[in-house]
């Protein structure tokens, strides 16, 4: 069975997203971009909430994706994306489909599916959700070695406890500190 695998980084005191959305403080590098490849490698869809979904759209395909980092720009616009969202219309970036209702189902009904990983970039809110559903079979978390004071809580409005065992880390010689995590009894 295919597993979802969250990815998202966070700073040292716990906020994935900076004052009004800034993500400035990504501490991003070659080992960094290393690891992405093969983490895209390793999935065959990518998952999105609107907001993770808007930001990916307009900076992958852009010529500055393509020039800054061709590699990860090749893989990010043409794997299969979808992108969760009951506000959305319509999506335009290439291979994305949309998905309104039905979230929990849908991504079941996935999970089933032959083929490799289903992987969730950033997300906040819908990792929420999918916490909620237990449905995130293996959490990344990368702490980057920054604190922000302020900004938007990692997984806010999580109402029960979720307990996890560590599968191991990973420390980048940037002082990023990678974490992954299964839920307890997984």
């Amino acid at each position: 069975m295919r597993k979802v695998i969250i990815f998202i980084m966070t700073s040292l005191d716990g906020y994935f997203e900076g004052l009004n959305g800034d993500l400035s403080w990504h501490n991003v590098d070659a080992e960094f971009n290393k690891f992405a490849a093969e983490q895209l490698d390793a999935a065959d869809v990518l998952l999105f909430g609107r907001k993770t979904y808007e930001l990916m759209a307009g900076y992958w395909p852009s010529d500055q994706a393509v020039t800054d980092d061709p590699i990860i720009a090749g893989k990010m616009n043409s794997m299969p994306k979808i992108v969760f969202s009951t506000t959305l219309e319509k999506v335009k970036w290439n291979n994305t489909r949309l998905l309104k209702y039905n979230i929990a189902a849908e991504l079941l009904k996935l999970k089933q599916q032959p083929g490799k990983d289903l992987l969730v970039l950033g997300s906040a809110n819908l990792g929420t959700y999918l916490i909620e559903h237990k449905i995130i079979d293996e959490f990344r978390i990368m702490v980057n070695p920054v604190v922000l004071g302020v900004g938007t809580i990692l997984f806010e409005g999580i109402k029960d406890q979720l307990k996890l065992k560590l599968l191991n880390t990973r420390t980048f010689r940037s002082g990023n500190v990678l974490h992954n995590y299964a839920p307890a009894g997984k």
